[in-house]
């Protein structure tokens, strides 16, 4: 079979996550001769790269050898280009997606998809009008420590599912004293900042994709550090939150606490880790690592508060062994979205299902507006979400 040579215009390079991770996975597998699709033929992806800075996006280009422009309107119109990716900022995702696929392009999006539910369920169904291949990165499935997760889960080693507890964060710096590590952009509403529409859109697809649907959430967001100094050492104002604390239902009963935080000390195993539950074993996992115990194994400790404990519950677990070989979870993705365009084979993340992450941003928001409950229906049966 001939080589399929696929241009893939991709908006927002210079940014972190495309510069660390997806600019890296397409790099290699150029550098491989190009990726083997299912049908046995060789696809040879040509990222050109997009930006509004032409000294800066003309540098990154040329350093890779890659092509460059930052005329999104004529690299839209260009129709040798088959693919639109966007890791830019979430403000205006919508309104580049929906450009992209009024010109004819199949499109892939970093998470969350839009700002907005109503945005999420419009881009849906354009995409399906338009007949346009679609997907949502979901890298975070593709991770050793969920990976071994899944197994467990799928195996049989855990048993029901009772309960399930997610934490995540670290202390993120507000720039007076030392330089922060994340960019100003998360902190700003505007810019489609906020922990809440950062984050939860990837415990809505681990939980529904490891686990069960999610039913319904309570939320509570709270802004700690109301005060930070962006990139070019001006203080500013945060108004979105920095801390978001939920309690959700997933079908069959099954309870769930989420604590995420950048302002946040750590002490625990992983900046992420899930702690799962069940009447046959626990297992607790961060980002390459997981821990189980059976009920076999589990002790039978007595609660005596006058009494110093020896015990070490920690060492009493058992470590998964890495029996698989994990690549780049960004790569993965990659794999399955080019095949998805050239092959037709299934991608398991399209827009719906960044859609219903959306659904749950909206319905934390909506608790905490409330102070109540919100359920979450099926996306794909009702429209009462909205």
């Amino acid at each position: 079979m001939n080589d399929i040579h696929l241009k893939i215009l991709l908006e927002g390079a210079s940014g972190r996550l495309a510069r660390t991770q997806h600019l890296p996975a397409l790099m290699q597998m150029r550098q491989e001769g190009g990726l083997v699709l299912p049908n046995g033929a060789r696809c040879m992806p040509e990222p050109i790269l997009l930006g509004r800075s032409t000294e800066k996006t003309k540098a990154q280009a040329e350093a890779l050898g890659l092509a460059w422009s930052t005329d999104r309107a004529s690299a839209l119109a260009d129709s040798s280009v088959t693919v639109y990716f966007d890791a830019s900022a979430t403000a205006g995702r919508f309104e580049r997606a929906s450009q992209a696929l009024r010109a004819g392009k199949h499109v892939y999006l970093e998470k969350p998809l839009t700002d907005t539910l109503e945005q999420a369920l419009a881009l849906h169904t354009l995409a399906t009008q338009l007949n346009l291949r679609n997907g949502v990165v979901q890298d975070k499935l593709y991770l050793p420590g969920l990976h071994k997760m899944k197994k467990l889960l799928d195996g049989g080693a855990i048993g029901r599912v009772l309960s399930v507890k997610l934490e995540f964060g670290w202390w993120v710096f507000d720039g007076f004293d030392t330089p922060a590590q994340r960019a100003s952009w998360n902190y700003r509403k505007a810019d489609g900042g906020g922990l809440i529409l950062d984050m939860y859109p990837h415990w809505c697809y681990i939980l529904e994709k490891l686990i069960a649907p999610i039913e319904s959430v309570t939320c509570l967001p709270r802004t700690l550090t109301p005060r930070r100094v962006d990139e070019q050492g001006q203080s500013y104002d945060v108004d979105v939150e920095d801390l978001a604390m939920a309690m959700l239902t997933l079908q069959g009963g099954i309870a769930v606490q989420i604590f995420a935080s950048w302002s946040t000390r750590l002490r625990r195993d992983d900046m992420l880790t899930l702690h799962i539950d069940g009447s046959l074993g626990s297992a607790v996992c961060g980002l390459h690592t997981c821990r189980y115990q059976s009920l076999s194994d589990t002790p039978k400790p007595s609660w005596n508060i006058a009494q110093e404990r020896s015990e070490n519950f920690c060492a009493q677990w058992q470590t998964v062994p890495d029996d698989d070989a994990y690549g780049n979870p960004y790569r993965l993705g990659w794999e399955q979205f080019l095949a998805h365009v050239l092959v037709g084979c299934e991608f398991p993340a399209p827009f719906l299902a960044g859609a219903r992450g959306l659904q749950l941003i909206d319905a934390c928001q909506r608790s905490h507006q409330q102070r109540a409950w919100v359920d979450l229906p099926n996306l794909a049966t009702s429209d009462s979400s909205l």
